[in-house]
């Protein structure tokens, strides 16, 4: 044995064994809080149940991911590709492993994981097929509604990035929508403000400190400072929803709503051969409709101006200069004259440049319904009415009532001790629940008693000793001990012949 050190007294030895020994180990009490802590991250960044693929439900606004790894993007245009998405069960059940790229919510979906359009090493493990019964599917048909864009090649926007969680700054926005890249629009995309308005990502590096001063203000506080808002682009809390410049010009009709009430100014952009204002076009004070506010003074002024009809029939009168007598062309003539004409007709003119739109929230109850303007509406329901988002069910534990008609419903292999405790519990009589809770209680404070003198001393409780412990409680410890001691006797135990192997992880 080496000498003890002559700076170290001998006493100090088991103290510091004692220490180091806490440090390499943790209570029982420890051990179970640490376990609750992981499961409730868990629970917020994974809060709904991943046990059903959605595809059975057909067309879905849904959450929709995409998989690199099974549908990696091209290397080159000429390179066949194959988009695919996935739904929010599929990419922890079927893709939890992989590369995956969250597109978020998209319209009229279906989910592609188990079809043609991944390969047949790549099933849907959460669908069964409808012959067989067997667990795993592939080369199913795929749905012909669904429509796909470049962010299932994980890239965003009119610049083509690809999106890096790591590198990507600033806020990015999603359009509605309006349009698919078949017919020119942009199929739902995401899109950096400077884009938009035609400006290199880059902007507010090339003036200077010029730039910087006259950038938009932040919207929020957690915004990155270090890339500003554009001038001319609005704050994110002053619309709801944005159209972008593509489905702008895939629906040119939508221009002339251009700083009318329920739409902010336009924001135009810019083409890279026209010079960069350092102020918003003018072009936009154009659209702004004047105020219906007048002064009492202001007498004599058609306002707002009389519609072309009215005018017309005025003008008609005066030239004639005879007034008619008859009660029933007088009322006639009153009701054309107070039929108010329709909302496109008192619309400014629409600007020719490129330009995105930002809604605010109350758009919808704005666009004209006359019948030359409600087919326009029609083939985009986004449009007329709000639309329903689908949401799988939470997990029982993500609940916030705590529901316990979600326990029954999950797998065995999803859940913790704890869930199935309180299931086991949910599904007894009230006696037989009150009961159970009451032996738990004394249980729990044996187990407590138990624990109280390695919490003190700082000594690791081992498997051993929790076995040894539950044997006596149960009152088998002599039995074990003689069974153990026959098994020994005829030769058993961990030798050759024997393959019985005690499971730990008490």
């Amino acid at each position: 044995m080496d000498p003890i050190p002559d700076n170290k007294p001998a006493d100090d030895a088991p103290a510091a064994n004692a220490s180091q020994q806490s440090k390499n180990s943790q209570t029982a009490a420890d051990f179970i809080d640490e376990q609750l802590a992981l499961e409730a991250d868990a629970r917020e960044v994974l809060p709904y149940k991943f046990d059903k693929c959605t595809s059975i439900l057909g067309p879905l606004r849904q959450e929709v991911y995409a998989c690199l790894t099974c549908s990696p993007p091209p290397a080159s245009a000429a390179q066949q590709y194959t988009p695919a998405g996935i739904c929010y069960a599929c990419s922890i059940s079927c893709h939890g492993e992989h590369n995956l790229v969250e597109l978020f919510n998209r319209r009229h979906f279906v989910c592609d994981c188990g079809t043609a359009r991944f390969t047949n090493d790549a099933p849907c493990t959460l669908r069964s097929d409808a012959v067989t019964g067997a667990r795993g599917v592939h080369s199913q048909e795929p749905a012909k509604t669904n429509t796909y864009n470049q962010n299932f090649q994980n890239k965003f926007c009119a610049c083509g990035d690809e999106y890096d969680t790591d590198k990507e700054k600033g806020a990015m926005f999603q359009c509605i929508g309006l349009g698919t890249p078949e017919n020119g629009g942009c199929g739902e995309d995401w899109y950096h403000p400077e884009c938009l308005m035609g400006l290199p990502k880059d902007w507010y590096l090339q003036s200077g400190e010029e730039n910087k001063e006259n950038a938009a203000p932040a919207a929020s506080e957690n915004e990155d400072k270090e890339h500003p808002m554009p001038p001319g682009f609005p704050s994110e809390d002053d619309f709801e929803a944005l159209v972008c410049f593509k489905c702008v010009e895939a629906n040119p009709w939508i221009k002339a709503y251009a700083g009318t009430e329920g739409f902010l100014p336009a924001v135009f952009r810019q083409s890279s051969s026209a010079p960069q204002p350092s102020q918003p076009q003018t072009v936009i004070v154009e659209n702004e409709r004047p105020s219906l506010k007048r002064k009492a003074s202001d007498e004599g002024e058609h306002f707002p101006p009389p519609s072309p009809t009215k005018r017309v029939k005025e003008e008609a009168v005066a030239v004639s200069g005879e007034t008619s007598t008859n009660p029933i062309a007088d009322n006639s003539a009153s009701k054309v004259d107070l039929t108010p004409a329709h909302k496109h007709t008192q619309l400014p003119h629409p600007p020719s440049e490129m330009l995105s739109l930002m809604l605010k929230a109350n758009f919808r109850d704005q666009f004209c319904h006359c019948p030359a303007c409600y087919p326009r509406l029609i083939p985009h329901p986004i449009l007329l009415d709000d639309e329903s988002v689908y949401e799988p069910s939470l997990s029982s534990a993500s609940s916030a009532n705590g529901d316990a008609t979600h326990h029954s419903t999950r797998s065995a292999g999803s859940r913790s001790l704890l869930d199935r405790g309180e299931a086991a519990l949910n599904n007894v009589d009230r006696v037989r629940a009150i009961e159970g809770v009451m032996v738990y209680n004394h249980l729990r404070d044996k187990v407590k008693d138990f624990l109280r003198p390695y919490a003190e001393s700082g000594k690791a409780v081992s498997a051993e000793d929790i076995k040894a412990y539950f044997e006596g409680l149960r009152g088998d410890s002599e039995g074990m001990k003689e069974a153990q001691e026959k098994v020994q006797g005829e030769g058993g135990g961990e030798g050759e012949g024997d393959s019985r192997r005690e499971q730990s992880g008490y």
